[in-house]
């Protein structure tokens, strides 16, 4: 709330000593939770200055999928549910194109279904593989970053359903067996060649 301190300000606002502050913060900064820099106020040393990082930020309130959910109704109700739709496409195509990308020199069914779960972990899924004993794969999703959107909408399920199917090739045959949203414990994907 009072954006960047040193630690005897912290130590005065606790009403601690700034080395009792200072202590913890080298503690919190272990963690990855602070992050400190130096900077010149004058005469003598410069003094020490703390904030809070990225990750310590994730531990306040967070009300993106509140705000996801209202903006996928706004648009539908404002546009129409085909603008809605055409904004999926368009997430779905960024999507598809990164996916590609990231595809080079993965040949084999396999390395794509790992490289397709390193891209899942990457942006929250907290996705796993393993082959099969038919020869075939078996994709788990562990959580679902966008789930309250996909929730107010299936159709971006059905979006990432078609970049997997796209990405993985034309001679692949994905599946969804389990599905988040509607009340599994994570989606799983069943991938096998055709």
């Amino acid at each position: 709330m009072h954006g960047e301190k040193t630690a005897a300000e912290l130590g005065q606002a606790l009403g601690t000593s700034g080395e009792a502050a200072r202590q913890q913060l080298v503690r919190l900064g272990e963690e990855g939770l602070v992050e400190s820099w130096s900077q010149s106020r004058g005469v003598g040393r410069p003094s020490q200055f703390w904030r809070l990082t990225e990750r310590a930020q994730e531990r306040f309130p967070d009300t993106h999928a509140a705000l996801t959910v209202e903006l996928v109704g706004i648009i539908g109700d404002t546009f129409g549910p085909e603008a809605l739709s055409r904004v999926i496409d368009a997430r779905e195509e960024r999507t598809r194109t990164r996916y590609r990308a990231a595809m080079s020199g993965a040949h084999s069914l396999g390395e794509r279904v790992a490289r397709l779960a390193e891209l899942r972990s990457e942006e929250g899924y907290m996705a796993e593989w393993e082959a099969d004993v038919s020869g075939g794969f078996t994709l788990h999703e562990n959580h679902c970053p966008i789930c309250a959107a996909a929730t107010a909408c299936q159709n971006f399920c059905r979006a990432e359903l078609t970049v997997f199917r796209d990405i993985l090739g034309p001679d692949v045959h994905v599946e969804r067996t389990s599905h988040i949203v509607t009340g599994a414990r994570r989606c799983t994907y069943k991938i096998s060649g055709i």
